[in-house]
């Protein structure tokens, strides 16, 4: 299985900070941003991984990251010319993904739990999808509802005014092969952009759709300036604790 991270868009929230560099490159703590998903492919057993990111600043990510030997991955890197959505983003890999399957994870996801065992067991499968999901208390405010019954994901509906859920739809993924067949079959939503929450109800409509909850802590790092805050403040933590 190949990696992919997606470290494009223009990440208006985090503005003046994100004028001038890529919201990924922002340090969380003692690293920058993108560290921490390459983190969490190389624990998964991922060994090549592709960055997609904005035009702007995709020169910092090559001079930041170069071959991705200190990660022991190898890593390549394709442009998403206009932020025209997530699954938009995922469809640029087709070429990368060489008909195999991938773990997707948006490079502003920070999260504790290792995907090693998930990966293996999706390895298996002979087709179908999986979501991560996390409870959350204000789940429709900024985030897809992931409703599950009997471990199958029976629908996903973005930030619905009446949620069927506590499940939050995170920014990791899973994918077969066919995910590009969906992505071509998309229309752009109403913001003019193919939704990811869109592809993952192909998925779901054909019941191949699983969902993970994700333990221990997870923050959306680029979505705010506080869950930026936060993101800082846990891995400070986490850090203190291994130095324990």
């Amino acid at each position: 299985m190949k990696g992919v991270i997606l470290a494009g868009g223009n990440a208006t929230r985090l503005r003046p900070l994100t004028w001038v560099t890529n919201k990924h490159l922002l340090p969380i703590y003692n690293k920058p941003m993108i560290f921490y998903p390459l983190e969490s492919m190389v624990r998964a057993g991922i060994k090549d991984v592709l960055i997609i990111t904005g035009p702007n600043h995709s020169g910092s990510f090559i001079n930041l990251l170069k071959s991705g030997k200190d990660f022991n991955l190898r890593l390549s890197y394709e442009i998403q010319e206009d932020a025209a959505g997530i699954a938009q983003a995922i469809g640029i890999a087709r070429d990368f993904a060489d008909s195999g399957k991938m773990l997707v994870i948006l490079g502003d996801n920070i999260f504790i739990q290792p995907l090693k065992e998930n990966v293996d067991e999706f390895e298996k499968r002979q087709k179908g999808a999986v979501v991560y999901g996390k409870h959350m208390a204000t789940v429709s405010k900024q985030y897809g509802v992931i409703e599950v019954r009997d471990g199958k994901v029976v629908s996903i509906e973005e930030k619905p005014q009446k949620p069927k859920s506590d499940i939050g739809q995170t920014g990791i993924y899973m994918y077969d092969n066919r995910v590009f067949d969906f992505i071509d079959d998309l229309k752009p939503s109403a913001r003019g952009e193919l939704e990811v929450t869109d592809l993952n109800n192909y998925y779901v409509e054909e019941g191949t759709m699983i969902c993970k909850i994700l333990k221990g802590w997870w923050v959306d790092a680029g979505t705010s300036f506080d869950e930026l805050l936060r993101a800082n403040l846990l891995v400070a933590e986490e850090i203190k604790k291994e130095k324990k």
